[in-house]
């Protein structure tokens, strides 16, 4: 089978590599040369483990190729899976004008039966556009090439990507045709033969899908996030809390851990979305309002704290703080929406130096705040003459370090943790003052 993926960030860069690792033939498509010409030589734009070797692999094997041309290749595939970008508008809602482009360049140019997947996160409606824009063309060029639609919604898990791919617990696919699908099932069947868990539905309805799911996940950590906070003020300790609520199989534990809040490229653009979706069609989403506004409060608690300790915002001038972690979460070096930035920009404008360490992520912080901070060559050095430590990703590395060494390496030995990861009675022997979310 042969497919072609517009789109060579994220999603569209580890979706192609894994569907040719299922012996797909896969061209990938980016308007980018600069990038392009780097993938072509095996250099890879993103972090992700394992995606380097998978890419290299198929690319030697001839399985895997990159053009900044669709329209030189939409002869030769059965279809063309649209996987660019919808960042936010400035109301909030998915800017959809990657999206129809990619549409209008696939109706001037097919010549046979294609089916144009969208596995772009997109708002409910957008396959009709799509749809719209690909019959126009085709009505320009006075031709009648049939086609299908489709909505094929991505749920990768940045850091765990691949596994999430070729190992996934279901595939959502939206069709309006037989035949878009029988393709679909042909293209899905080899990575499911001992369980075929692909959900066929209407397209709106897998539209709905990917923004619900994020959504739910959202509330819970935002839900978790509210009761740490009253946590705090009577005296309980969320993290019994959360085992003796997720013990509850009505809910179950995942996605209840408390923390400083969550970014990334997809819980804060899809609750945005789809907030947008409701006002445009006249409702209100009030619970993932809440949802936003709980989110975009906790990614200020750790600054909250330092502050508190110190006896105000005031204080933290001259004060140097070191941070550990600046990926929104681990395995990443991805920094959208990530809790780092709000809490670099509150410390630098209250006068604090800010020494910065994360595994990954380092040129992705200077890319956006240039040096207005410190970044330091391990997470050790980040602690020098530190008033306090920041933890704020949780790395695996950050999660056992030598207490010892920490202690004798900053002026004051106070850890503000932001994902309970520490255990407090340990650093209290230790000789810190420990402070988390909730507890």
């Amino acid at each position: 089978m042969n497919i072609a993926i517009v789109g060579t960030g994220y999603v569209g860069l580890v979706s192609g590599t894994c569907f040719a690792e299922m012996g797909v033939n896969v061209t990938c498509v980016d308007v980018n040369q600069t990038k392009i010409e780097s993938l072509q030589k095996g250099e890879i734009p993103i972090y992700e483990p394992g995606l380097d070797e998978m890419v290299l692999r198929n690319q030697r094997e001839g399985r895997l190729h990159f053009t900044t041309d669709l329209a030189s290749i939409l002869d030769d595939v059965e279809m063309v899976f649209s996987a660019v970008g919808t960042p936010p508008d400035e109301d909030g809602s998915a800017d959809l004008q990657y999206v129809l482009a990619v549409a209008r360049t696939f109706g001037r140019n097919i010549k046979k039966y294609t089916v144009l997947v969208t596995k772009s996160t997109v708002p409910v409606g957008t396959a009709k556009k799509v749809k719209a824009a690909i019959q126009e063309e085709l009505d320009k060029r006075g031709v009648n090439v049939p086609f299908d639609v489709a909505s094929n919604p991505e749920f990768l898990k940045e850091g765990s990507a691949i596994t999430d791919f070729m190992k996934p617990d279901r595939v959502v696919v939206g069709v309006e045709s037989e035949q878009a699908k029988e393709l679909m099932t042909r293209l899905y069947r080899p990575m499911m033969l001992n369980n075929f868990r692909v959900i066929f539905t209407d397209i709106p309805s897998a539209e709905m899908i990917k923004y619900a799911a994020n959504s739910m996940l959202a509330t819970r950590i935002s839900f978790m996030n509210d009761i740490a906070n009253l946590c705090e003020l009577v005296g309980a300790d969320v993290n019994m809390v959360r085992k003796g609520i997720g013990s509850d199989t009505r809910i179950g534990s995942k996605f209840l851990y408390p923390g400083c809040g969550y970014g990334g490229s997809c819980f804060p653009k899809d609750v945005k979305a789809l907030i947008k979706t409701a006002e445009k069609n006249g409702y209100k989403m009030s619970v993932l309002k809440a949802v936003e506004e709980v989110n975009e409060y906790q990614k200020t608690v750790l600054f909250n704290k330092l502050a508190k300790r110190f006896d105000g915002e005031a204080n933290l001038k001259g004060k140097t703080i070191a941070m550990w972690g600046l990926a929104f979460k681990p395995e990443t070096d991805d920094m959208r929406e990530a809790t780092a930035l709000v809490l670099i920009d509150k410390l630098v404008k209250a006068g604090a130096t800010v020494r910065v360490y994360d595994p990954v992520a380092m040129n992705e912080c200077k890319r956006r705040v240039g040096d207005i901070v410190t970044y330091c060559n391990d997470m050790y050095e980040a602690l020098l003459d530190a008033d306090a430590l920041l933890l704020v990703t949780e790395w695996k590395q950050f999660r056992m370090p030598s207490f010892g060494v920490m202690k004798k390496s900053m002026k004051n030995a106070l850890i503000i943790d932001g994902r309970n990861i520490y255990d407090a009675k340990e650093l209290a022997e230790a000789g810190f003052e420990y402070s988390a979310i909730g507890c």
